[in-house]
């Protein structure tokens, strides 16, 4: 007697859909509005960036560079918000760079769990197409993984390179180990992916 799949085209189809809306909205907020404040055809960009001091104790509760002409506010102590009263089109990039590279990279691999989501639809995922996809989205994850605590720290200290508030803004950069080991794991997953298809490949060749 036949066993009954749990997965069905009806599941198939919900999460291609899921997936989608995903890819639509991650593409609109995370990148296609921040590029329009960027190029400033649309009101309410970010004029806002949360560092960290270097010394809490030589910030009082708001220190202000407007009076040098540099535009910025310092406001806070451990976690501070500096503050663009009104950002050029450079500055404006820099502030949502960081934004928009990550979008980008979660876009991505949602592109390419929305093709392995598309491959169900013939009930078989096991497929040398889904073996790159995988090592695919692995590699972006890990790019992800470096990029997400560098490149805001880059961007900021291009903010506010030549001016005084870069004394109280040091470089720093904190690595996480969650994103590293999700990416090995994918691309682990990967490679399983990669040795099933040949396998059955060579199976189905002696048959």
């Amino acid at each position: 007697m036949g066993t009954k799949s749990w997965w069905n085209r009806t599941d198939s189809r919900l999460l291609e859909a899921a997936l989608g809306l995903a890819v639509v909205l991650v593409g609109v907020f995370g990148a296609l509005l921040p590029a329009l404040g960027v190029a400033g055809l649309r009101e309410g960009t970010r004029d806002t960036l949360e560092v960290e001091p270097e010394t809490a104790a030589r910030i009082p509760e708001a220190v202000s560079e407007a009076v040098t002409g540099q535009g910025m506010t310092l406001t806070g102590t451990r976690r501070a918000e500096l503050v663009f009263a009104d950002p050029d089109r450079s500055q404006r990039l820099l502030l949502a760079l960081p934004e928009v590279v990550g979008s980008l990279l979660l876009l991505l691999v949602l592109v390419l769990l929305l093709k392995v989501a598309r491959t169900l639809r013939g009930g078989d995922i096991f497929v040398p197409a889904n073996a790159r996809r995988l090592s695919a989205i692995g590699l972006t994850v890990l790019v992800q993984a470096v990029l997400t605590p560098v490149l805001p720290a880059l961007t900021t200290q291009l903010l506010v390179r030549g001016s005084p508030m870069a004394e109280q803004i040091p470089f720093s950069v904190t690595f996480g180990g969650g994103y590293v080991l999700l990416a090995f794991l994918i691309l682990a997953l990967g490679e399983v992916f990669r040795r099933g298809t040949k396998l059955r490949a060579d199976t189905e060749g002696l048959i």
